[in-house]
């Protein structure tokens, strides 16, 4: 007999679920086929006016109710929060398909009802879909935020209120109806809350509005936008996590004074807007961030190797209880594998470029141009002093901030997996700082290392002078890699280059057309998010190249996962309240005055 193969989430002890599982499937693409009928429905004028006119008396089934917009986006929302196994969708889903029933039921019951053999099968699909939500709870079981239901009444009600009055006054301004025939504001009103309910609305009771289609349309589009707006609310996955305490901290340091040396990301693990989850012996830890319903791990576990899956298991439970999908950015290979037994994918990001200050030489005909631009802006009279924050005298450390600060590229801070997020906090005494000064003794530029391990940097935030001379940043890095021994490191983690590999091998004798156009699409996105030249600019190094990987469960997830890194890190901004509106913006300027409180709340980055 061949062997019987189960899926990574799937244990013997779960075959007796099957049922369940089944019945949730069939519940989320039932919803996912009214959807496109809705939807269908919604464009295909005829075909939508069929479902409208069997609705009247025929078929009567959950969500299939105007064939219009509003029906589809509330059925594809639907479809979308029990996919991700949302309690509450399933409770409402289960109250509203119950409710259904009992009508058809009811209606059935009178003789005039029990010539349509169609309402048979309406009662059926219904009966079908109720049993299907019974059978499958236990499948739903991902929490949602207890402020969900204020937020969503709080939506609904001031949305409603907002989009009534804006259909009313449409109403007014493209009434053509005959002026003897004119109706009143209220009229109007009542006729816009009808339209935003559903395109079938009754006219006939309005004599005196008559609009265009189109006005129609739209009123239906505004209460579809704040349906969506409502259900969004009421089934967002909750987003307050406990940060990271002081006794976290104390831990995770105790860790990293013992591990920090296997991972070059493991002290960014500190970062404050982080949570963390322990393993039960307390020798290894997960810290993390939710950002768009995206559990968002970095770099590899804090700790014992061994105890890596005790960390992992309470991770990817905690993810599931809250509905949120499980990520990690920039693990190691070793990460990698140990993820990959917990029912996790790899992608390859990219490579980290890693130098050993011991092996690192400037000689030789490779080095030729690096060599020169260094001995260039050495000429020039530039000069670098390489200390510990903890050396730096609190007066010249708030003055750093100073110029971090307006030397920085934009107003947005960037930075998650490969940052720290703070400069000059006291508790990082251990980083190291670069400064670069010119021949006049005036600041240039700036480099924050923070620690690896014992005998490692891991470069954190780069700023420099835009008016100052061009590869001042090369000529900083090479002087910390020759006068490492002054703060007694022997390797050095640089910038992170996506997609290194494509690059490199890209361009050799031989490359495959596919490989080749990869490479020629990379350069061309290179044009803005300088991707080539990242590469380019850590190459020159000669560095040690480590692969970094993202892990997923699942590929469909990737879009959102994206979505959340670039967040995350900065490149995606989600809306939300005016500057001048937003507490932390209000905070900030509060602090102003005290340059090291502005600087914990900021966010900085590689660039």
């Amino acid at each position: 007999m061949g062997d019987v193969r189960l899926s990574p989430h799937v244990s013997s002890k779960d075959e007796g679920h099957t049922w369940p599982r089944r019945g949730a499937a069939f519940a989320v693409w039932y919803l996912r086929v009214v959807t496109f009928v809705n939807l269908l429905g919604a464009v295909w004028v005829s075909f939508g006016n069929d479902i409208r006119r069997h609705n009247m008396d025929e078929y009567f089934t959950p969500y299939l109710l105007t064939a219009g917009f509003f029906s589809g986006a509330l059925s594809l929302f639907l479809a979308v929060t029990m996919r991700r196994r949302k309690r509450a969708a399933w409770i409402l889903n289960l109250v509203l398909a119950t409710l259904l029933l009992a009508v058809i039921v009811l209606a059935m019951g009178w003789s005039e009802y029990r010539r349509h053999i169609q309402n048979w099968i309406s009662l059926l699909l219904t009966a079908l879909f109720v049993v299907a939500l019974l059978a499958g709870r236990r499948e739903f079981y991902a929490k949602g935020d207890r402020s969900n239901p204020r937020l969503a009444a709080a939506v609904a009600a001031g949305g409603l209120l907002v989009g009534s009055l804006l259909a009313a006054g449409l109403v007014t301004v493209t009434n053509t109806a005959p002026d003897d025939e004119r109706s009143t504001f209220l009229e109007r009103w009542h006729y816009g809350v009808l339209r935003m309910v559903s395109l079938a609305a009754d006219d006939t009771r309005f004599e005196g509005i008559s609009t265009p289609g189109w006005v129609n349309v739209t009123i239906n589009v505004m209460s579809t936008a704040l349906m969506v707006l409502v259900l969004y609310a009421a089934f967002r996955a909750r987003r307050a996590v406990d940060p990271i305490t002081g006794e976290d901290e104390a831990r995770l340091r105790e860790l990293l004074d013992r591990w920090g040396d296997r991972d070059s990301l493991g002290y960014f693990a500190l970062r404050h807007d982080k949570s963390v989850l322990w393993s039960p012996s307390g020798k290894s830890a997960i810290t993390y961030r939710v950002v768009g319903g995206v559990s968002l791990a970095s770099g590899d576990p804090i700790g014992d190797p061994e105890a890596w899956p005790g960390a992992i298991e309470p991770w990817l439970a905690e993810a599931r209880e809250h509905g949120w999908i499980p990520a990690v950015m920039g693990a190691g290979e070793e990460a990698g594998m140990v993820y990959a037994r917990h029912g996790m994918d790899a992608l390859e990001l990219g490579d980290e470029a890693i130098v050993d200050t011991d092996e690192f030489t400037l000689e030789g005909r490779a080095m030729r141009t690096v060599r020169q631009a260094y001995n260039r802006v050495k000429r020039a009279g530039y000069t670098v002093r390489v200390r510990r924050h903890e050396d730096i005298p609190e007066e010249e450390m708030a003055e750093l901030l100073r110029l971090a600060d307006d030397w920085r590229d934009g107003e947005t801070e960037r930075g998650f997996s490969m940052a720290l997020g703070r400069l000059g906090d006291p508790r990082d005494g251990r980083c190291a700082m670069l400064t670069c000064a010119d021949a006049e003794g005036r600041p240039r530029a700036l480099l924050s290392f923070a620690p690896w391990g014992a005998k490692g940097l891991s470069l954190d935030l780069m700023r420099r002078d835009r008016d100052s001379d061009n590869g001042l940043m090369e000529f900083m890095v090479l002087e910390l890699i020759q006068r490492s021994r002054e703060v007694g490191v022997d390797q050095i983690s640089l910038n992170f280059a996506m997609f290194r590999s494509v690059f490199e091998r890209g361009s050799r004798l031989g490359a495959g057309p596919v490989l080749r156009l990869w490479r020629s699409l990379l350069s061309f996105f290179s044009r803005w998010w300088q991707i080539e030249s990242l590469y380019r600019a850590n190459a020159k190094y000669r560095p040690i190249w480590e692969p970094r990987y993202l892990l997923f469960e699942k590929s469909t997830d990737l879009p959102r996962i994206a979505i959340a890194a670039a967040r995350a890190e900065g490149f995606l901004e989600a809306p939300g309240l005016p500057k001048w509106l937003n507490r932390k913006h209000l905070e900030r300027a509060a602090d102003s005055a005290d340059p090291r409180q502005q600087a914990s709340r900021t966010t900085r980055s590689r660039p």
